[in-house]
């Protein structure tokens, strides 16, 4: 795993400091090796920071040159697949000298005998690349299917930048950094910068599964090309269901094993010490199952215990590895080693980011890197084999909801929130023994009151964007703001896709791409540890799509092919429990240890100079919170990230 930067421009002023200083603001990515590559006829220059997987020699070292030298790349990812991508060209065309065994070598190698488009295509991986055409002096770049690897770009002060990572673009002299406020009204409402979004006016985030190409011809006119799509989820997902469905469990259950088992076994290859999460949940459980299915000794395995008994599965974890017979280590942490990298989180996430299980998230990497370099996960099986509640739940609200007025709705809603959450989070230590598995809830006063504010949705579609939503009325925004619905900042389109089908779609473009692999991938590039994906494999993708709404969420439970396919290998009494996520006591952190951090930030003086904030609508939240009066802390939360991440980065707002 690596970091990539670069600037083009035919008037700029090139030197090897310049981009050596954007490489190096990404370090932390690539900690074995930098290089950097100019061109300054052209006006291009490449960066590259370098952790070292596959072919850790020098051959494996970038910026590299094709063996034409037409193409220069810098590469940021992993191609699962490239030894078989190296036999195809082989049999393909005139026998090839390869200098090393590294996957970019087979990148350039494809790209020059391929093309870059059915070289994308055939590759399985996550990447972000830069792509010099010295031939045609032209630059591309393009980013993987789902968006597993960042890249950020665009024009400033006549410059054009690029690089893993906003701090890449800051290093350079032309940087302006100025706030964009509809990225931040978006942000306070969902928690991150979404879509092709930046929190910076004119810089944008490369889509999951597209190309950008900029001619030296057009550089000069300071305007952006369209981004064009190689690979859309939309349509892989379309031409899935057009194909034989899966339609029997048994046929289902068996071509996700087939598929799922090649891209783990694909993703267990490096020339470093390799491991896994595990949660002792269905998806890290069943990757880790598959893996040690693949492996000849006792895969590694990690999972993390918490001083809080609430919020600690470490034990569920030990018990499903002492059954797979995996070499497993508890990481023994406490909350207050979680509380000392709060003042952390801006650095990691260059833009605000507040998905608060960032901050375990963050601490389990640290903590794996201690022991491998590269770690297999299970994210990415909730969206594509509906695994959260949501997929459950709304479609049988909604089937209830419409028959009632909206006059009777709105009554319903201010009852269910005249009681505050933690009376219902009260209610439910008491009672929650009596009640099935799956519906005992460890938030549930939270989500009784976002059940109450979606109760006024006028379709299951607003429904679902209300609750997918972090922040759907954002008491912090001011009125200032377009005051836009929850429904209306989610994409309602693709009509082609209906109820569970079209949900899982909304949440594998947007709430995976934008919050889970933003989290994930910048929490392990701070600790140098690379993560890599089974699920978000184009074949797993097209098996998943084949199999009905109906056989995924099953009998109550979601991801019911995946638990089948799971109890093959683990007994169903060490999996079937309430689905925890990955969280941190949040609530009780800011009125307790975190009390201070969160008084300064929230002072008027700073909340005053933040674009779309209302000042005093926080204020008055933060009060009701240390009163515990009402649920406030997520938006809290999302209001402190946002003033630690300026703070932290010392930007300026646009006028």
């Amino acid at each position: 795993m690596c970091g990539i930067a670069g600037y083009f421009s035919p008037s700029g002023v090139y030197n090897a400091d310049i981009v050596s200083r954007m490489s190096s603001a990404l370090s932390l990515r690539g900690p074995d090796d930098a290089g950097e590559w100019i061109d300054s006829d052209a006006g291009i220059a490449l960066g590259h920071r370098r952790l070292a997987i596959l072919d850790v020699s020098a051959a494996g070292a970038q910026p590299m040159v094709s063996h034409s030298g037409r193409y220069v790349i810098v590469f940021n990812g992993e191609i699962y697949n490239h030894r078989a991508l190296r036999k195809r060209l082989e049999a393909d065309s005139r026998p090839l000298e390869w200098r090393g065994h590294a996957d970019t070598e087979t990148l350039l190698v494809a790209i020059e005998t391929l093309g870059l488009q059915k070289t994308l295509v055939a590759a399985d991986g996550m990447f972000a690349l830069a792509l010099w055409d010295r031939q045609e002096r032209e630059l591309t770049l393009a980013r993987d299917r789902f968006g597993e690897k960042p890249l950020y770009y665009g024009f400033s002060r006549g410059v054009f930048l690029f690089g893993s990572e906003l701090k890449a673009l800051f290093q350079h002299p032309n940087w302006r950094g100025e706030l964009a406020t509809g990225a931040i009204e978006s942000y306070l409402r969902f928690g991150c910068v979404g879509g092709e979004q930046c929190i910076f006016q004119g810089i944008h985030k490369l889509l999951p599964g597209t190309v950008l190409h900029l001619p030296l011809r057009d550089i000069g006119s300071g305007l952006l090309p369209d981004a064009k799509t190689w690979w859309s989820v939309e349509r892989a997902a379309a031409d899935a269901k057009q194909a034989e469905p899966l339609s029997k469990v048994d046929d289902a259950v068996n071509a996700v094993e087939q598929s799922l088992g090649a891209s783990v076994a694909a993703r267990m290859v490096a020339d470093v010490p390799l491991g896994a999460f595990l949660s002792g949940g269905v998806d890290s459980s069943l990757i880790v199952a598959l893996m040690q299915q693949h492996a000849s000794s006792p895969m590694r395995t990690f999972s993390v215990g918490f001083d809080d008994a609430r919020y600690d599965e470490s034990g569920h974890a030990a018990a499903v590895a002492a059954h797979l017979g995996t070499s497993h280590t508890t990481l023994q942490t406490s909350s207050q080693m979680a509380l000392d990298l709060v003042p952390r989180l801006p650095e990691f996430y260059d833009e605000p980011f507040a998905d608060s299980s960032q901050l375990p998230t963050a601490l389990i990497c640290r903590l794996i890197r201690q022991h491998v370099t590269v770690a297999l996960s299970g994210d990415g099986g909730d969206e594509l084999f509906g695994g959260y509640n949501r997929h459950v739940w709304v479609p049988r609200l909604w089937r209830k909801m419409r028959s009632l007025p909206r006059p009777a709705r709105r009554a319903l809603a201010a009852t269910l929130k005249a009681i505050p959450s933690h009376s219902y989070d009260q209610l439910m230590r008491r009672l929650g023994g009596a009640l099935p598995s799956r519906l005992r809830l460890r938030t549930f006063g939270e989500k009784v009151h976002k059940l109450a504010a979606a109760l006024g949705s006028e379709s299951e579609r607003d429904l679902f964007a209300r609750v997918a939503c972090m922040n759907p009325n954002s008491a912090t925004l001011q009125r200032g703001g377009s005051q836009q619905d929850a429904s209306d900042a989610i994409h309602l389109a693709l009509t082609a896709f209906q109820g569970v089908e079209w949900m899982l779609l909304m949440d594998t473009l947007h709430y995976m791409v934008d919050d889970v692999l933003v989290k994930v991938d910048r929490a392990s590039m701070a600790s140098s540890l690379e993560v890599r994906v089974p699920f978000l494999n184009p074949e797993v993708f097209n098996t998943a799509w084949r199999i009905s709404a109906s056989l995924k969420l099953r009998k109550g439970h979601g991801k019911w092919v995946l638990r089948q396919l799971l109890y093959k290998h683990v007994p169903q009494s060490l999996i079937d429990r309430p689905k925890m996520g990955f969280a941190i006591p949040l609530d009780d952190w800011l009125r307790g240890p975190l009390n201070d951090w969160a008084d300064d930030l929230l002072s008027s003086q700073r909340l005053h100079h933040l674009p779309m904030v209302d000042g005093q609508a926080t204020q008055r939240l933060w009060r009701a919170h240390l009163k515990g009066s009402g649920h406030h802390a997520q938006q809290l939360w999302t209001v402190l990230q946002l003033v630690a991440w300026q703070r932290h980065w010392r930007t300026h707002t646009s006028v």
